[in-house]
């Protein structure tokens, strides 16, 4: 135990000897590196700039992560690269939306004076630099702080084309950050030329171009190869801010921004001033557009947001679309429409209209959203959710008839009726005691679909509303039997759609079939498809009797058609914000609203005036030399009427409208149906004063729609 005692002392003394001896080494060799003075601090320097570099360089990767999965997925931005040509139902081109690029000229073909014009301009050391001009950023940065705003951007062309291929144009710090590393990793993956190039062809040009070459055309009319100097200025002018220096928009600003172009041309040693004076003295214009004068631009707007939905998951990028409107009747909407309103909105204090045409079976033939698409691109038949009054009546009578297996000779009480706190009246502030439903529609009277409303309850009427194609969202109160929710023209035509048709679904469609430039077709509509039957046959026979007695003997008479059957409902809510005509015939399903965008109350205008005569004006020439169709559930006979040998149709031609008929062969057809109107005036039955009443609430304090 003695020797283990010693030998393990023993060992522990010489370890830790060893120990401080090597520590002692250790120490002797370190004093080599200590350093004094100067030495010493530059040491300091660079070991603190390494480690501030390791960490710049961990937070660089992390800033250039999300940049870089942009690119991960090999594909340019793709959100707005659609090139729609649009066609009527016959194949004729009646307007284009989206792009309009060409990528077929090679950077060599482009005429060396506007390359010089937009180096000049956008990025003069654009063949200098690594992707991001430090010095130009700087000078720009000077130049903001001096003037107090933002005078002068600092991105590079390789900055640019990074934001357009890659990312959105919101103004953060985030975006460009990641735009930073993008121009690298451009500069990286392609040469100076083939990114100058893509800039070319990805720059937005205003008026719907992408790239100079489609730019070019358009604005000219000429190809990008034959421009000359003062439109290559203008050209490169317009990359800063393509809307306001778009020579269609603003020919003055795109003047003076192509002046300036010239001058940096000039400063950065690419021309001289001689060479420039010839290009100041004659600036360049604009060639005259005239290609969507007589376009249904509402009606394209709508079908191009259509057809986005339809081909988001193609990889082309032009299509052909073949659309249902019928260039014939949408000049017919359109003339009724404005002749209606420039005739008598004035005096009635209205200022907007819109109008929806379809086939009872869904196919769109025209579409009216407001009085002028220059002055307004506001889509009044499918935007605006407006509160169709009586006109949604149809469909409380139409849940009582499915639910309570009530008959338009069910005989309900008129008398007053509450519902909580709010008790509604009649237009004529009277009541008729028992009435039949036939008759409460064909006046217009309040209590009986609110009573409708309380035995049905309100939900069912709602879902109804929906079911038919109501497709906005609105609140069930207690007033909504009379028509207290927002709608759109658009789905008030397709639900009337599904009484004209019987009963069946009669969803509103624009859109018959889908092309690539190539011709490969992506969509299709199948019109004979089975539809959906949404309410019985019964029902919408009841329904169509009731809406034909409105327009015969009711609040709808303005609408009578002579030797058609025509059905339909006015609406007008309160305090006169809102008129509406709906109805149909066999042939065609419209509805018509008029009011003002600002909510303003007319001068006591109900549906049954200025809408119902738009409504009959425009079914008066849509029904003149075709074939009338019958109306489901409505026995009509046409009464006998002269005609003139003139207008006796040929027995030997046929009916249906020529597909190749053109504006100019339109209006001439339209002065010859003046004419015979003209002749056939006095055989006309004068139609009666009618008004229909809105909806008033008894004398009290207003009431709020129930939650």
């Amino acid at each position: 135990m003695l020797e283990a005692d010693a030998w393990l002392d023993s060992s522990l003394f010489d370890f830790f000897q060893s120990l401080g001896q090597g520590y002692t080494r250790l120490q002797d060799a370190m004093n080599v590196f200590h350093l004094y003075g100067l030495k010493r601090l530059l040491v300091e320097i660079f070991s603190d700039a390494l480690s501030f570099l390791t960490i710049g360089l961990v937070l660089m990767t992390a800033l250039a992560l999300p940049a870089f999965d942009a690119t991960a997925s090999g594909e340019f931005n793709r959100a707005e690269d659609y090139s729609v040509i649009f066609l009527d139902r016959y194949g004729n081109e009646i307007g284009r939306r989206g792009i309009r690029t060409d990528d077929s000229f090679e950077l060599k073909d482009l005429p060396d004076y506007l390359i010089k014009a937009t180096l000049a301009t956008e990025d003069r050391r654009f063949y200098e630099h690594f992707g991001i001009d430090v010095l130009g950023t700087l000078r720009a940065l000077l130049s903001n702080i001096q003037a107090n705003s933002v005078v002068e951007g600092g991105s590079s062309i390789t900055q640019q084309l990074a934001k357009n291929l890659f990312l959105s144009s919101e103004r953060t710090i985030e975006r460009k950050i990641k735009e930073a590393f993008l121009a690298l990793w451009l500069e990286a993956h392609y040469t100076k030329d083939e990114i100058l190039k893509l800039y070319f062809d990805r720059a937005y040009m205003g008026g719907g171009n992408f790239g100079v070459a489609a730019a070019a055309e358009f604005y000219f009319g000429k190809s990008v190869k034959d421009i000359t100097l003062s439109e290559a200025a203008m050209l490169g002018g317009m990359f800063k801010a393509p809307s306001r220096y778009a020579p269609h928009v603003d020919l003055a600003a795109a003047r003076a921004r192509a002046n300036e172009v010239l001058t940096n041309m000039v400063q950065a040693g690419f021309l001289t001033e001689g060479q420039v004076t010839a290009a100041r003295r004659l600036p360049a214009k604009a060639v005259e557009r005239f290609d969507d004068v007589e376009s249904p631009n509402y009606f394209l707007d709508w079908a191009f947001e259509k057809v986005k939905q339809i081909v988001a998951d193609s990889d082309a990028a032009g299509f052909v679309v073949r659309t249902t409107i019928d260039p014939v009747l949408q000049s017919y909407a359109e003339q009724a429409v404005s002749s209606i309103l420039r005739e008598n909105g004035e005096a009635y204090g209205v200022d907007q209209a819109a109008m929806v045409v379809m086939e009872p079976s869904g196919p769109v033939r025209a579409m009216v959203g407001g009085l002028d698409y220059g002055r307004s691109q506001y889509n009044r038949a499918t935007a605006s959710a407006r509160q169709p009054g009586s006109s949604f009546k149809p469909f409380v009578y139409a849940t009582a008839f499915e639910m309570l297996d009530y008959t338009p000779q069910t005989v309900v009480k008129d008398t007053r009726v509450c519902i909580g706190n709010w008790c509604p009246n009649n237009y004529s502030r009277s009541f008729r005691g028992n009435v039949t439903l036939m008759t409460a529609l064909t006046r217009s009277i309040n209590t009986v679909p609110v009573t409708l409303s309380i035995r049905t309850g309100r939900q069912p009427i709602a879902d109804m509303a929906h079911r038919l194609g109501i497709t906005s969202d609105f609140p069930v109160t207690r007033s909504l039997a009379l028509g207290v929710a927002s709608v759109s023209v658009l789905d008030m035509t397709s639900a009337y759609g599904v009484f004209a048709s019987g009963g069946l679904k009669s969803t509103a469609q624009g859109i018959s079939r889908i092309t690539t430039l190539r011709g490969e077709e992506i969509y299709r509509f199948d019109p004979e498809a089975p539809r959906e039957r949404l309410i019985s046959a019964r029902t919408a026979q009841y329904i169509n009797s009731m809406l034909r007695n409105v327009v015969t003997s009711g609040t709808g008479r303005r609408a009578r058609v002579e030797g058609v059957p025509a059905a339909g409902k006015t609406g007008t809510t309160t305090s006169y914000r809102d008129a509406w005509f709906a109805g149909y015939t066999g042939n065609y399903v419209a509805t018509v609203w008029m009011g003002n965008d600002n909510y303003r109350p007319t001068r006591r205008l109900t549906g049954g005036r200025l809408p119902a005569m738009i409504w009959q004006k425009f079914m008066e020439l849509a029904h003149s030399n075709i074939e009338v169709k019958p109306l489901f559930g409505v026995d009509f006979t046409p009464p006998p009427r002269a005609i003139a040998q003139s207008e006796a149709p040929d027995q030997q031609a046929i009916a249906e409208r020529p597909p190749s008929l053109t504006r100019e062969a339109a209006s001439k057809l339209d002065s010859l149906i003046d004419i015979f109107s003209a002749a056939l005036v006095n055989q006309r039955p004068v139609p009666r004063r009618s008004i229909d009443p809105p909806a008033r609430p008894l004398p009290g304090p207003p009431m709020q729609p129930e939650p």
